[in-house]
């Protein structure tokens, strides 16, 4: 049973088409990112959603119920936005029971669902508090808590942790995470972090300039991403890109603009159509694929190339180099002792990249 579903939604601002006939469909009880670069048009979703934006044309259904043109506080769901929106004059408690209040629910009623949010989000203590007097994680709990208290089945989220420090957003990643397998409510959640997008969705809906390119599990969209775009989006560090052509003799190869010392047979790569002729490619390779040292002999794909910049990053480390005048990036152990100027042999297997073609950029 679906929770959402958009059928042909499309939205200008003047002459601007912002979103783009766009179809999605959310399952009851999933949790949906919409994830992409700014001004892609993923708050503009989630506003039209939520009945902040009116749409241009399309529907909008929320458990069956079509809502396209009903007011937000008549659609069922709870937003959390990016900037908290506390009253700043009211307690927290204020806060919690301000709509409630609103929609005349009795005074017992309001206390359970007050008592049940602040147990669930460890708020308790800070109920007498205004928000000048809370820290940045404390304020986004009692932005959690006012949506939790309506008691929706549906939970909207604008980037909720972009203003908080790293530390912040991942304790508050892993609690809304928690509150979800709690909850079991629908969830969608608006996002520019990739990470914050793979470990909290059961889906991803990767967007740009109005349109949904890849809607799928994270893992999928990670091993298998439709086009240069998503596979550049998807992962940190972000994917190598070697700009070179296949030529279809006896089988695949893969000849490396710029040069290289061998050519990697692509015959075991499951394209998906018949390579026929020369086809100028990007490969994509993800740093964290990439073999050092005694370990790339057993691999298909082996060179030698120069560490150029040596990124220490704790448990990692990030060499920065390059094979045929091309940038090339890769992760090492943390505890390796590898400084810049240092000769690597390094391999990879074919199998495990990514080929688009260098023109669509689509995934071949």
């Amino acid at each position: 049973m679906n929770s959402i579903e958009i059928k042909d939604l499309s939205l200008n601002f003047g002459n601007v088409k912002v979103l783009k006939d766009l179809n999605l469909s959310v399952e009851k009880g999933e949790f949906l990112v919409l994830l992409g670069a700014s001004g892609c048009g993923k708050s503009t979703l989630l506003n039209c959603i939520a009945g902040l934006l009116e749409i241009n044309d399309g529907q909008i259904f929320i458990n069956n119920q079509n809502v396209t043109w009903y007011e937000p506080s008549e659609r069922g769901i709870g937003m959390v936005f990016q900037s908290y929106a506390l009253y700043p004059q009211m307690s927290v408690k204020g806060n919690l029971t301000f709509s409630l209040k609103n929609a005349k629910l009795s005074k017992e009623d309001i206390e359970e669902r007050v008592k049940n949010a602040s147990e669930i989000l460890q708020i308790e203590d800070l109920l007498d508090r205004k928000p000048a007097a809370l820290s940045g994680g404390q304020r986004q709990r009692v932005a959690i808590g006012r949506a939790l208290v309506r008691d929706v089945e549906v939970f909207l989220f604008d980037e909720p942790l972009s203003n908080l420090d790293a530390k912040l957003r991942t304790e508050l990643r892993v609690e809304i995470k928690r509150l979800h397998q709690k909850l079991d409510n629908t969830m969608i959640y608006v996002t520019h972090d990739q990470i914050e997008a793979m470990t909290l969705a059961n889906r991803i809906a990767i967007m740009r300039d109005g349109l949904i390119l890849q809607l799928d599990k994270p893992k999928t969209i990670y091993n298998y991403p439709v086009n240069k775009y998503v596979a550049e989006f998807i992962g940190s560090p972000s994917m190598n890109f070697l700009k070179g052509k296949i030529v279809p003799n006896k089988k695949p190869v893969f000849k490396l603009e710029g040069g290289w010392c061998e050519t990697p047979d692509l015959s075991n790569y499951k394209f998906k159509e018949d390579i026929k002729e020369e086809r100028q490619i990007w490969l994509g390779v993800r740093p964290e694929s990439i073999v050092v040292g005694d370990e790339a002999e057993k691999l298909p794909v082996k060179f030698n190339l120069e560490a150029e910049v040596v990124e220490p990053m704790g448990a990692d480390t990030l060499v920065w180099s390059q094979i045929g005048g091309q940038e090339f990036h890769f992760i090492i152990d943390g505890n390796s002792t590898i400084n810049s100027g240092d000769s690597l042999r390094v391999g990879f297997d074919p199998l495990h990249s990514s080929i688009f073609d260098l023109d669509s950029e689509d995934r071949l």
